[in-house]
């Protein structure tokens, strides 16, 4: 929910997502399968709110969550809800980014929430008091980084790595973005993989890919070792846009 990214490959669409925690918060439980207004939905679940920072549905939308808006904010609790649980009541339904203009989300901690729908992209913020909502090109590629977690510069130099990535790999596949996820360039406090003095530490890489009227989604707990995976064909009598 730290670093995310989105990546075109001729037919295929590649999502991919850091989640960074403090080492005491607890381990989410292991991907698995949740039906939700009558749509099938793979994710890990949040083991302290229910929520999730990464989901996927067999209408094939995905939505994944990072931290803050556009820049750090200060952390006021309690609040309403968490905002884990927000990104499922967007994903289940029925017309995603017609939910998020109109949910309120007062008391809600800022987020940004990447959304993919069938031949659509889009970036929705909450800062805390406006929702912003960008339209993006589908047919280019994007990273992500949490404002809570990242300075300006440091979003612009991860950028910049991403960029290199994109145009000197010798052939993009989902494997390669993941080892792109899973490097840290040397640098435990701004790689993709990080282990700060803070605490904070990179707990997990999830990845969706979308291609051939399947998403095929993967998880990698990196504390524990573990690596899980599962596919799940496409519903196209449920994708509404």
């Amino acid at each position: 929910m730290c670093t995310v990214s989105f990546v075109r490959v001729h037919d295929a669409v590649i999502i991919t997502s850091n989640r960074d925690e403090h080492i005491q918060r607890e381990n989410a439980a292991a991907p698995g399968f949740h039906q939700l207004q009558n749509k099938k939905f793979i994710f890990p679940k949040d083991a302290r709110a229910g929520g999730t920072w990464f989901a996927a549905g067999d209408n094939g939308v995905i939505a994944v969550l990072l931290n803050g808006a556009f820049k750090k904010h200060t952390v006021t609790p309690p609040y309403r809800k968490s905002r884990g649980l927000i990104l499922l009541e967007i994903i289940e339904a029925d017309e995603p980014l017609g939910f998020f203009k109109t949910i309120s989300l007062d008391n809600i901690e800022p987020f940004t929430i990447v959304l993919h729908q069938p031949g659509l992209l889009h970036e929705l913020r909450w800062d805390g008091n406006d929702k912003h909502e960008k339209a993006l090109d589908i047919a280019n590629n994007y990273i992500w980084s949490s404002s809570t977690l990242y300075t300006d510069q440091v979003i612009e130099y991860r950028k910049n790595l991403f960029d290199r990535f994109i145009h000197s790999a010798d052939g993009i596949t989902a494997a390669t973005v993941h080892d792109f996820h899973a490097s840290n360039n040397g640098d435990a406090e701004n790689g993709f993989v990080i282990s700060r003095q803070t605490g904070m530490k990179t707990f997990s890489i999830t990845q969706a890919v979308v291609q051939n009227n399947a998403v095929n989604f993967s998880h990698a707990d990196l504390l524990q070792g573990k690596r899980y995976s599962e596919t799940m064909l496409i519903n196209h009598t449920a994708i509404k846009i």
